[in-house]
């Protein structure tokens, strides 16, 4: 098969040495800041649950939306995970 054709005909530039170590960069750090986001959002979350168990949170919407949303990424990243993990089974299982 020419790659060289298909990609042409796709529209898309082929993909240099440089580019894909780029790419490689620019996912890690996309992981990273997305476990750094769900880590914020649980601290928030915790912050929020020790203002309304002192008495000191005026308002407890504040603490359920928080709350909602750290448990909403949580899942949310554990379906990414559970994806990753299903889609590196079925590659480690293709024969050569």
């Amino acid at each position: 098969m020419n790659v060289t054709a298909v990609t042409q005909s796709v529209g898309a530039a082929p993909v240099t040495a440089t580019q894909k170590t780029q790419d490689d960069a620019s996912f890690t750090d996309k992981i990273s800041n997305a476990v750094k986001s769900l880590d914020e959002s649980h601290q928030i979350a915790d912050s929020f649950a020790g203002a309304a168990a002192t008495g000191d949170l005026e308002s407890l919407t504040s603490y359920v939306v928080a709350a909602t949303e750290a448990q909403l990424a949580t899942q949310v990243t554990v379906l990414v995970r559970n994806k990753a993990i299903s889609a590196f089974n079925q590659i480690m299982g293709m024969n050569i």
